[in-house]
């Protein structure tokens, strides 16, 4: 079965389009298709970041700090409450405390 060019409809063609500069949608299929690479995942906005050159060591050692600060911190608000409060806040105080503990555990190098 042959098919000549009579037998295909006229279609019209716009022969205009030059660059894909200024398409979007002929960027984002490039893009698409050559670059995969360019959609990456967003990456998250913190509030808080940690700077990249920080050591693991230096991590924890300011982890430990911010600890005992939160300790501190529960610790005196535990104070002026009664009953349940009091309890749930020096419970805050323990676990924390407890938190600490393992980071200064890991800070010594695991020994006992």
């Amino acid at each position: 079965m042959n098919i000549t060019s009579n037998d295909l409809p006229d279609l019209q063609m716009d022969t205009t389009f030059k660059s894909p500069q200024g398409c979007a949608a002929a960027q984002r299929a490039l893009d698409y298709y050559l670059k995969p690479a360019v959609s990456e995942q967003e990456v998250e906005e913190r509030f808080f970041g940690v700077n990249s050159n920080l050591s693991g060591e230096e991590s924890l050692v300011h982890a430990s700090d911010l600890l005992r600060c939160a300790a501190a911190t529960a610790f005196k608000a535990a104070d002026g409450l009664q009953g349940v409060s009091r309890d749930l806040a020096f419970s805050v105080v323990h676990m924390v405390d407890m938190a600490r503990a393992m980071v200064d555990h890991s800070l010594d190098g695991g020994v006992r």
